[in-house]
């Protein structure tokens, strides 16, 4: 968990002004690093405190400030708690003395009037301290000094709590005033249990005499004291190692932002001796915790402490989770998002490369209504009812049926399939409703409109029973199981952070040329979408550059070139392994024989690397990112690789080595899509990857695909695939095979542009191989692979491809953005043509060469 999140998470709501400033001393060490690289560029409020001064001078003494506030707010607490332990343990002794003793049975409540002195002594002395806690103790008598430069500095920390607390507190007076109404019929437990919900609120002191007479008993009372006193106890401890952690994580991040090396030395010569985070400080608590559970132990549980140490932390638990219900909620839902291996998504539900971004949280935003009146009552109904998207999908469905009653083609069944086809088509185009929505309409429509015919002669269209089986396995395939395991390799390379080590280890030896660092950088890029996918790629690099980002002025002509040297590089990796996207996984499912991964490498390896060598003289010329450019280099990871990171890395090669050797293993595995069950058995079985990272696979992609191969299957057993192709074929008949393959390779771009590049693969890809396998050289596998090629090269604009989505949304500090539509058809429309001259001459050449 980020530390930022743990202090919300784990902070006393009352006390949150008064731990360690943990955002704000972040935001400090981003302004020292762009000092330190850029002098004299600091804004005007800044520059008086950060030039001319060493950074270690600069952040020690905002250190200082934070620990002092730290230290003396704990100096008032543990005195005003040791006191109150101290009088306890005075009651505890008087009421051993006077009241019921442990051989008198269990304890029970018995009602009495108080005497002036009880009151006195139930009422104070905490009733001053407390309402000052109460105020985040701003009083300065108690020799705290709080401004409202605190309050401010901690707002990113605190303000949600604060929001939250306000709440709270109002729902514990009003519990603590209904406490007297059933007093009197409630146990030990019920009143222990309602005074640990309003635990904060207890030292305050009854409303009146009256109300303090109707709730006093001796013994319940002590155990109420006991219970408070032994929760504050527990979180003045939980307060001092929370602070002390904080300052050894941001000394840390000082340091690695900074490469210094200040955590050592101001840790033991300055925390580390400071009065709260003394060894016998902690002792010390821990002693009169150890006070609390012996007295409870005396008090209620007839001196058994093992119960009463259980009785006590059950106290606690329940009285955290109240107070911090909503906090806790909130956070846990967020890390458990966040810290899950996502493919680059996370908290974006992206679907695919041309899809929209929706953000998911616990609390998704009510879709839009609208109230209409209607003969038969009022309704609410979304408005989408009524904008141009219902209009868009009337359309659709009204060419749909269109369709299916005007004959265009011979027998009925491929008439009812080619309405299928445009029919899906349009709807993938458009998103009327989302992609992977429109994939599981195909099976059914299949079935409904007896589109599939049998395997063999005669080809008699099946019953409904037998279409659906036909259907279903083609949507499960060994194609699917690859893609699995794709994301199961990417998912495990990501939460082990192996995927960042090596970018990071690449780019820190690119130096500062600006030249070397943005070409290093596209490499990075390509190399991992080949391994982890094009939609982690670009968030994983952007990451990593943030730091350069930060010390480049906002207008910089090399922040521009390269985010979008990271963007049209990951395009271009999305080709460079058979489950870099999902485009390839279904082109291996159509190619017939398909090609071993060895073969895939020796075709896409060097069309890649001519590819982004061309891009990254196109980003120079046009952006001319070495002029006035001062880069930050970035460090790498000083800590070793664990032996956890290692075993991933062991399987991960295991798995793609057992991928490219699958001819030669055919009689053992018999798919690739069987070796991928490995890695998904290896790490979900021993726990790298668990049940959260599952549901965060990007099943609409899954979903997508299957559809897809539904409706390839469906389109080739209806005998409409080889109807069109033969059609086609008779318009490109006699033409060269490199002709064929230009028109197709052009195609295929253009459509790729406008549409989702897998959308565009599990269109347009069956039909070429219908086309190339009807040629009077077959070369089918040759056109489905340059199709396939030329799917990931469609870059032109920013909704070509999530990567470039990702670009176009980059900001800077201020909120601007990097890149504007303008960069990406200026710099992406000749990057496509660049890539589609590379693919249809240096890897034509290397697909003859292999025998495609």
């Amino acid at each position: 968990m980020k530390f930022s999140h743990s202090i919300q998470f784990n902070a006393v709501p009352d006390w949150s002004s008064h731990y360690i400033a943990y955002s704000n001393l972040k935001k400090l060490i981003y302004q020292l690093e762009k000092t330190v690289h850029q002098p004299g560029t600091a804004d005007v409020e800044t520059r008086p405190l950060l030039r001319n001064e060493d950074p270690d001078t600069v952040f020690s003494r905002a250190l200082d400030v934070e620990l002092e506030k730290v230290s003396s707010f704990y100096g008032v607490k543990e005195k005003e708690l040791f006191d109150e332990v101290d009088d306890l343990l005075r009651d505890v002794g008087s009421f051993d003395e006077n009241g019921p003793n442990e051989h008198d049975g269990p304890m029970r409540p018995v009602i009495q009037q108080p005497t002036t002195e009880q009151v006195k002594r139930a009422r104070g002395p905490r009733s001053s301290q407390s309402a000052q806690s109460g105020h985040s103790l701003h009083s300065t008598e108690d020799g705290i000094e709080d401004s409202d430069d605190d309050d401010d500095d901690d707002e990113d920390e605190t303000s949600a709590l604060n929001k939250k607390r306000r709440s709270s507190i109002n729902g514990g007076m009003a519990r603590r005033r209904t406490v007297a109404n059933f007093m009197h019929n409630s146990t030990d437990l019920t009143a222990s249990t309602d005074y640990t919900r309003s635990a904060r609120r207890h030292s305050t002191g009854f409303d009146d005499y009256a109300e303090t007479a109707q709730m006093f008993t001796s013994g319940i009372m002590l155990k109420k004291r006991i219970v408070g006193l032994y929760v504050q106890l527990c979180e003045l401890k939980s307060y001092v190692q929370l602070n002390k952690t904080g300052f050894r994580k941001v000394l840390k991040k000082f340091d690695k932002i900074n490469d210094r090396d200040l955590r050592p030395k101001y840790m033991d010569s300055t925390v580390e001796s400071a009065y709260p985070f003394l060894r016998d400080t902690i002792s010390h608590i821990e002693e009169n915790i150890e006070k609390m559970e012996r007295a409870y132990a005396h008090v209620v549980t007839h001196g058994d402490e093992s119960l009463a140490r259980k009785d006590l932390r059950s106290h606690l638990r329940e009285h955290v989770v109240w107070e911090r219900n909503t906090v806790w909620r909130d956070l846990i839902g967020l890390e458990r998002r966040a810290e899950a291996a996502s493919l680059g998504q996370g908290l974006l539900g992206a679907q695919n490369d041309g899809m929209k971004v929706r953000l998911q949280g616990d609390d998704a935003p009510q879709a839009p209504t609208k109230k209409i009146n209607t003969p038969i009552g009022r309704f609410t109904v979304p408005t989408w009812l009524f904008g141009s998207t219902m209009f868009t999908l009337l359309g659709i469905i009204a060419i749909f049926l269109l369709l299916l009653f005007i004959p265009i083609m011979e027998r009925p069944e491929q008439q009812n399939c080619l309405a299928l086809l445009i029919f899906v088509s349009l709807l993938w185009a458009t998103e009327a409703i989302p992609l992977f929505v429109t994939s599981l309409l195909i099976p059914f429509l299949c079935v409904v409109l007896n589109v599939v015919r049998s395997d063999e002669a005669p080809y008699a269209r099946l019953k409904s029973k037998e279409a659906t089986a036909y259907v279903f396995a083609a949507m499960w395939t060994p194609v699917i199981m690859l893609l699995l395991g794709g994301f199961t390799i990417a998912a495990a390379l990501s939460k082990c952070k192996i995927d960042k080590r090596i970018a990071t280890f690449v780019l820190s030896k690119a130096g500062t040329r600006p030249r070397t660092v943005l070409i290093a950088n596209m490499f990075v890029a390509a190399f991992a979408s080949m391994l982890v996918s094009n939609v982690a790629a670009p968030v994983l690099c952007f990451g990593i550059i943030e730091p350069m980002l930060r010390n480049l002025p906002s207008d910089s002509n090399m922040s521009k070139a390269v985010i979008m040297g990271i963007a049209l590089a990951s395009n271009i990796g999305g080709m460079l392994s058979p489950i870099a996207s999902p485009q390839n996984v279904v082109a291996l499912g159509i190619m017939q024989p398909a090609p071993t991964w060895g073969e895939w490498f020796f075709v896409v390896i060097p069309v890649g690397i001519v590819s982004i060598c061309l891009i990254w003289l196109l980003l120079l010329v046009t952006f001319q990112p070495g002029k006035g450019t001062n880069i930050v280099p970035i460090r790498p990871v000083r800590e070793h690789f664990t032996a956890l990171q290692w075993f991933v890395s062991a399987v991960c090669v295991t798995t793609i080595a057992l991928w490219c050797a699958s001819h030669a293993l055919e009689s053992t595995f018999g798919d690739m899509g069987v070796i991928a069950i490995l890695p998904i058995v290896i790490f979900f079985g021993i726990g790298i990857l668990t049940k959260e990272d599952f549901n965060n696979f990007p099943w609409t992609i899954i979903i997508l695909a299957a559809g897809g191969l539904a409706l390839g299957k469906a389109v080739k057993s209806s005998g409409l695939l080889h109807t069109v192709a033969e059609r086609i074929s008779g318009e490109v008949n006699g033409m060269d095979l490199y002709v064929v393959l230009l028109i197709f390779s052009s195609l295929t771009l253009v459509i790729a542009t406008f549409i989702s590049h897998t959308v565009a693969a599990l269109i347009i890809l069956p039909l070429v191989y219908d086309i190339g396998d009807a040629m009077e050289q077959p070369h089918p596998n040759l056109l489905v692979m340059a199709a396939t090629l030329m799917c990931s090269a469609a870059m032109a604009l920013p909704t070509s491809g999530f990567p470039n989505m990702t670009a176009i949304m980059k900001e800077d500090a201020t909120g601007q953005r990097y890149l504007h539509v303008k960069h990406f058809i200026s710099r992406g429309v000749p990057s496509s043509l660049l890539t589609l001259v590379v693919v249809v001459t240096l890897g034509y050449g290397a697909m003859r060469i292999i025998g495609m």
